[in-house]
């Protein structure tokens, strides 16, 4: 996988003793031609984990580095401690009979343990390997034969019972390690290590070291490129104290985590965003008609006042500074960001909507844009140069290309430089497509630069539909365009590859189990909302459509035909859509662990709602498109 190659850049054994002469490789053993410039970031010589770990202990020793909540207080480890704890855990893996280049893979959420069993991996010489929580056990298999795992470290017992199913498959394999909680049945290869409890416990009563010390909460998966370089080797870079949130953070206790850490920088997905958005839309629903009133207001002067700043006019009116002592703190305070001043979001789109939204409560939010071949960012907003709808500029040290640029400047975009992984373990084929001969990364992304040097993504080449006329249309601003016109949906996933018309799947928005992250038939507060402003007197999404609720289906379709009119071609609007009775989620497997729609799952477990649309003989037009 790319992310188990790309963390042997940083391994000390990968450190060759003659410098490789190409650009790629996909042996475990392999070197590449470290892609040095002549100044700046590019031209700073190459460090090992070790040397960076070092570093960050001489500079940081006694500050706190991890935070994890045991019985309900939090206790911490230092850098000194954490150094300490990964050397531990790097000597126990050789014990266990950890081979150099085999990996360690880490089935399990965030945790202190997590970090140093991935660092313990790269110490000892072998792989760290990620794995996400949600795979089952073929999808843990695939990696951990990937990476030829000798150790596999699980959380608890659920996670453990996926390994103990594919064990006979695994040849590596030399041994199993749990570490949440005390292990159920005795078994060979089997070990309970507990790296951090008796150590972090002493240090409890600790005081801070530095007063201005960032702080963020770890909670995006870390078999992810977003978590680990922000979660992991940022933090150690910078000396930043990481607070683990609680493994139900995405099904709503990460504001809970947030108002109690008050972190100083946050990284959240789009649709952690989203979900945000969603909840204090439904609570200022609640508000008294006066508190609404000097909301809307407070949202209208902060738009206008942060447009403005984007333009380089960076004075505050009065009416600003009085709407954020009346509106933007409380919000802030009530979402735990109250010292966050730096708000991140990347991984997928996200809509120009969502940006407003927060940018009218005075969070700019900004976006980050990479790929886990390029170790993560590539491009970045900041507070003094960002452009709503703009992954931002190009990272000193970093190069953009864009591939055979149209008429509009939209191309393929490449990137060039340090950062770009080194290949995709045992997968030449796949690599090759990846790096081309000049030695640049293709990203599969549409997009441009305006006359500033901001990046623009347009869309993806792979989600591309193309129709049967031949028109190419990038999906995501059309699906964004309709979830803006139509409060009430969820999800929309436009089709019609090779077809004759564009069509459209629909949710709705709907209160979601909190214990296992699936959505439910129970209409959200907002979507409730919607539907009495409507005259409609449904609850749930069952009865919308079981009785094709009039009100909502004309809604839906005013929102659809206003969306059309401002198509660029009769190609690119929308002729059918169907409601589907559940929404897209993690536990259904629509969406992937950063929250990403998987369009091909979505295609596949709909595909004879998809075929309707185009073996149906009503015309695709008006009314009648909708269907139940």
């Amino acid at each position: 996988s790319a992310w188990c190659s790309s963390a042997r850049y940083q391994c000390p054994a990968f450190t060759p003793s003659s410098p490789g002469s190409s650009m790629w490789t996909t042996r475990r053993d392999g070197e590449v031609k470290l892609r040095m410039e002549e100044q700046g970031p590019g031209s700073e010589a190459p460090k090992t984990v070790h040397q960076l770990f070092q570093e960050s202990v001489s500079k940081y020793s006694n500050f706190y580095a991890l935070a994890s909540k045991k019985n309900g207080k939090w206790a911490k480890l230092t850098y000194k401690m954490y150094y300490d704890e990964c050397w531990k855990a790097a000597k126990s893996f050789l014990k266990l009979g950890l081979e150099r280049f085999h990996g360690v893979g880490i089935l399990g959420f965030n945790s202190a343990e997590w970090f140093i069993a991935d660092i313990g991996a790269i110490l000892a010489g072998g792989f760290a390997v990620g794995i996400y929580t949600t795979n089952s056990p073929e999808a843990c298999h695939y990696v951990a034969e990937n990476c030829s795992a000798n150790v596999i470290v699980v959380e608890n017992h659920k996670q453990l019972q996926k390994i103990l199913e594919i064990e006979h498959r695994l040849p590596h394999l030399k041994a199993i390690v749990q570490y949440g909680e005390e292990i159920k049945e005795q078994r060979p290869k089997l070990y309970s290590l507990t790296w951090t409890a008796a150590a972090a416990a002493r240090f409890i009563m600790l005081r801070d070291a530095r007063e201005k010390q960032e702080e963020v909460v770890s909670y995006l998966p870390l078999s992810h490129i977003a978590a680990q370089m922000c979660d992991i080797w940022a933090a150690m870079a910078l000396g930043v104290q990481v607070y683990f949130a609680q493994p139900d953070a995405l099904k709503g206790s990460l504001v809970e985590t947030l108002r109690e850490v008050r972190p100083t920088a946050f990284l959240g997905v789009p649709r952690v965003w989203e979900k945000m958005e969603e909840k204090m839309k439904s609570v200022g629903m609640k508000a008294s008609a006066i508190r609404r009133k000097v909301a809307a207001w407070a949202k209208g002067v902060g738009l206008q006042t942060n447009l403005k700043k984007m333009d380089g006019r960076l004075d505050e009116p009065v009416n600003f500074r009085l709407a954020r002592q009346l509106v933007y703190r409380k919000v802030r305070k009530a979402i735990g960001l109250e010292r966050c001043t730096k708000c991140y979001t990347g991984a997928a789109p996200i809509t120009r909507e969502t940006l407003e939204f927060f940018l009218s409560l005075n969070i700019p939010v900004m976006e980050l844009y990479g790929m886990s071949e390029s170790s993560g960012p590539h491009t970045i907003s900041l507070p003094h140069a960002f452009k709503l709808g703009s992954c931002g500029k190009v990272l000193s040290g970093c190069h953009t290309l864009i591939h055979k640029p149209d008429m509009d400047g939209i191309g393929e975009i490449c990137f060039s430089g340090r950062h770009v992984f080194m290949g995709y373990l045992n997968m030449e084929d796949k690599t090759r497509e990846a790096i081309d001969e000049d030695g640049w990364l293709h990203s599969g992304d549409l997009g441009k630069h305006d006359k500033d040097g901001f990046l623009f993504i347009t869309g993806r080449i792979k989600e591309l539909i193309i129709t049967a006329g031949g028109e190419n249309i990038p999906p995501v601003p059309i699906e964004d365009a309709v979830k803006n016109a139509v409060p009430i949906i969820s999800n929309a996933m436009l089709v019609g590859d090779k077809a004759k018309f564009l069509s459209m799947l629909l949710t709705l928005k709907c209160v979601v189990d909190a214990d296992t992250g699936e959505p439910g038939d129970e209409l959200s507060p907002e979507a409730l909302a919607f539907c009495q402003r409507l005259g409609s007197k449904a609850t749930k999404v069952s009865e919308i459509i079981s009785s094709k609720d009039k009100a909502i289906y004309t809604a839906i379709q005013k929102g659809i035909s206003a969306v059309n009119e401002k198509a660029v071609s009769n190609a690119q609007k929308v002729q059918k859509w169907v409601l589907l009775e559940k929404d897209f989620s993690l536990f259904g497997g629509e969406l992937g662990p950063t929250m990403k729609l998987k369009r091909p799952v979505v295609a596949q477990k709909y595909r004879d709602r998809i075929a309707q649309f185009y073996t149906d003989t009503e015309p695709p037009s008006g009314e009648p498109s909708a269907r139940p």
